[in-house]
């Protein structure tokens, strides 16, 4: 029972971590129809600019955190302003090809400021344990899981009751139909990628508040697809869903079966639910008439 719930409040924390990065790749799908593969690069990024101005400009958390959200920003809506809106009308495959050049040239980027050894960061969450029936819970770990929460529940308030909200929702479903009552597309898809360098910092500086600021958020910022594709490309409430059941997978094959298995075990459900159900559990199957 313990070594169940001590692997369960790991699943869900790290889960939910996965939950916010995946929820910037399903908002740039929704609004765009972009698939981002540089979505990992984004939490790298947020977490190294968390980290300068935390730690080496010793700024106050809220302000290092403020500045990260800002550079997030400017950063997301640069890639789409610069790079993405070019794009338009062009192949799908030449757009993922672009994303994947950008994920190469922002990990490059951050090396060459920063080099490839890890970075301890100070601790933001209190550190110890909590005794929780006879379990000893890390207190970071609890933290993480309330802050991820939080953020999950506000963004989906957000898009649920939001003007800004509603008219992403609106572009997601029809462009043409919303530019007739007034929105403005553009915006939309520059508010869109901003939004998501926004909830991928926030997953990098929790991801390396749990472990360090290293390259090798780059490769957990990899299960995004099948946290999506398990949850549905356009569906919210099923990259949540998606997020926390790939952070169980994963913790409980480390802790039942063998954690060599651990990184393979998310993919293994990806290839599953693809064989049953492509479009995923909560996304819409859509049909096309030629």
């Amino acid at each position: 029972m313990t070594q169940f719930l001590v692997l369960l409040i790991y699943g869900l924390s790290e889960g939910a971590i996965l939950a916010l990065a995946a929820l910037g790749f399903v908002l740039i799908y929704k609004a765009t129809g972009v698939i981002n593969f540089a979505q990992g690069e984004f939490l790298l990024i947020g977490a190294y600019t968390f980290y300068t101005a935390f730690v080496i400009f010793q700024l106050p958390i809220l302000i290092a955190l403020l500045v990260g959200v800002v550079v997030a920003v400017v950063v997301g809506v640069l890639v789409e302003r610069l790079i993405l809106r070019p794009m338009v009308g062009q192949s799908h495959i030449s757009i993922i090809m672009v994303t994947i050049g950008l994920a190469a040239v922002l990990s490059s980027i951050v090396q060459m400021f920063f080099g490839t050894q890890p970075r301890a960061m100070p601790n933001l969450f209190p550190t110890g344990s909590v005794e929780i029936l006879n379990g000893s819970i890390p207190a970071n770990r609890l933290w993480t899981l309330l802050v991820a929460a939080v953020v999950l529940t506000l963004l989906t308030v957000f898009f649920q009751k939001s003007k800004h909200g509603i008219a992403m929702r609106s572009v997601a479903d029809d462009e043409q139909a919303a530019m007739t009552v007034g929105i403005s597309v553009r915006r939309i898809f520059a508010m869109s990628w901003g939004l998501a360098a926004v909830s991928a910092l926030i997953a990098g500086v929790l991801l390396a508040d749990l472990t360090t600021v290293e390259m090798g958020i780059v490769n957990f910022g990899l299960l995004v697809f099948p946290v999506v594709i398990l949850g549905g490309l356009d569906s919210v409430p099923g990259t949540i869903v998606g997020g926390l059941t790939i952070g169980l997978v994963t913790q409980f094959t480390a802790g039942y079966l063998d954690p060599g298995l651990a990184g393979v075990a998310p993919y293994i459900v990806l290839v599953l639910v693809l064989l049953v159900r492509p479009y995923g559990i909560f996304g819409e199957k859509r049909i096309e008439r030629v």
